[in-house]
């Protein structure tokens, strides 16, 4: 039997080419918030007063985040600059001094925008929506003359 086995060089980087695509899969917040890629995870609910959106964002400050509403587009953005250069050390690698997102949503015109609120607290940043009144409007006749 005649057995022929070929030699392939290694290459360092195929394999974190394949580790990534193995982890491809798993949530966003495993290993991919360090290049800026993970968005959060964003719940919606509705009740017959408001929408209420929660952003699932540990870990950050309220100061860093920015909630707007321009054109009936709600946007919700989040920024972090890196903190100043320490003297003291080296830094070998750095993956954690900058961080950013951005979730927009659009607005009707059922949403009372005067009234629109948000809070952040345990991780997640809650936006309330109320919607408007509803304007009932009843039947009339119209006589003809």
């Amino acid at each position: 039997m005649n057995k022929t086995m070929t030699l392939v060089k290694h290459n360092p980087a195929s394999f974190g080419v394949l580790f990534d695509e193995l982890f491809n899969g798993f949530p966003s917040t495993w290993g991919r918030d360090v290049h800026n890629t993970a968005i959060p995870a964003v719940n919606i609910h509705e009740t017959g007063e408001a929408y209420h959106v929660e952003l699932n964002a540990p870990g950050r400050n309220k100061e860093d985040f920015k909630v707007n509403l321009e054109k009936g587009l709600l946007t919700i953005s989040y920024e972090k600059k890196s903190e100043a250069e320490n003297n003291e050390f080296k830094t070998i690698r750095r993956e954690f001094a900058y961080s950013s997102f951005k979730r927009s949503f659009t607005v009707d015109d059922k949403i009372n925008t005067a009234g629109i609120q948000a809070k952040y607290e345990n991780g997640v940043l809650k936006v309330y929506l109320p919607k408007k009144e509803e304007v009932i409007v009843t039947p009339q006749q119209i006589a003809i003359q």
